[in-house]
């Protein structure tokens, strides 16, 4: 049976929605007409963020629970969304939705540079060279985002459901974009997120992360061992835009079963091969020496 979102076998994702509009949606009120409209919006965004998260629709009741926002709210900014396409709901469950609207402009972002579809061949190609599950992810503050993925045909396997969060300090994504920033960027990260332990493979102190990064930056990817998801290794690379900033990451994602110590080395250099023929397709620069700008 193929795996579930970001494991092997049914193990999910582990969110880490520290900055999100649901973080944000009970912020204090402020006084006059702009403080109360900016938290309605935020609000409707947080409502936005939850549906976003979840598989098959939510009832109204369970929406207003997770975002801590009254029944009766929640259905005036539900309704208002509904008006303008970002929601909808189907009977007669009356379950909520995201509506078209939200996928538009979500949509947007990836459109803008139209990184999807430039990169999605490679993903196919890292698949046909690899025979594991490769995937795509941006940066959105403090996580890695996967925007995209092509998985292999093996019974168990990688899958991540789009639009899901891994940390940026135990996941080869997340090590591939961390590795491209400048130190002062990774120790803002580590500040404001900590380090938490998800297994005993994670690296949860500085120390560790710092030699790691030191690693990724010799030899140009990344290597996760079991340190997001038991029983599972990734390997990542990072793709670069025009001014050599990190914008995304590729990786190859596998059981470990199937990436044994001896073919770890062979993979990593395939997926930073790919992404260094991504970054050039899309008209990206390399970075110098030592894989990051200083600073």
């Amino acid at each position: 049976m193929a795996a579930s979102r970001t494991s092997l076998a049914a193990e999910g994702p582990r969110a880490h929605p520290p900055r999100s509009a649901r973080a944000r949606a009970n912020a204090p009120r402020g006084d006059g007409g702009t403080a109360g409209q900016s938290q309605s919006l935020l609000r409707g965004l947080a409502l936005l963020e939850r549906l976003a998260d979840a598989d098959g629709g939510v009832t109204l009741t369970d929406l207003a629970q997770r975002v801590g926002l009254s029944p009766s709210t929640t259905h005036r900014l539900l309704n208002t969304l509904e008006r303008t396409g970002f929601v909808h709901r189907t009977e007669p469950l009356g379950l909520w939705h995201v509506g078209v609207k939200a996928f538009i402009v979500g949509s947007s972002f990836l459109a803008h540079r139209d990184l999807l579809a430039r990169t999605h061949p490679y993903l196919r190609l890292l698949v046909e060279r690899s025979g594991e599950s490769a995937n795509l992810a941006v940066l959105d503050e403090y996580d890695a985002v996967v925007v995209d993925q092509v998985q292999c045909g093996e019974l168990m396997r990688m899958h991540a459901k789009l639009g899901s969060r891994v940390p940026l300090h135990a996941s080869g994504l997340g090590k591939a974009l961390l590795a491209a920033m400048p130190d002062a960027a990774v120790d803002r990260v580590m500040h404001r997120r900590g380090l938490p332990r998800l297994t005993e493979h994670t690296l949860d102190t500085p120390a560790k992360l710092w030699d790691a990064l030191a690693a990724i930056r010799r030899v140009g990817y990344t290597y996760d061992d079991g340190e997001h998801a038991a029983g599972l290794r990734c390997l990542a690379a990072t793709i670069h835009d025009e001014h050599g900033e990190p914008l995304a990451a590729i990786s190859i994602a596998g059981p470990a079963s199937r990436i044994p110590d001896g073919r770890v080395a062979e993979l990593g250099l395939l997926v930073a091969g790919t992404a260094a023929e991504v970054t050039r397709a899309i008209g990206g620069r390399l970075p110098g020496p030592g894989g990051r700008k200083p600073g």
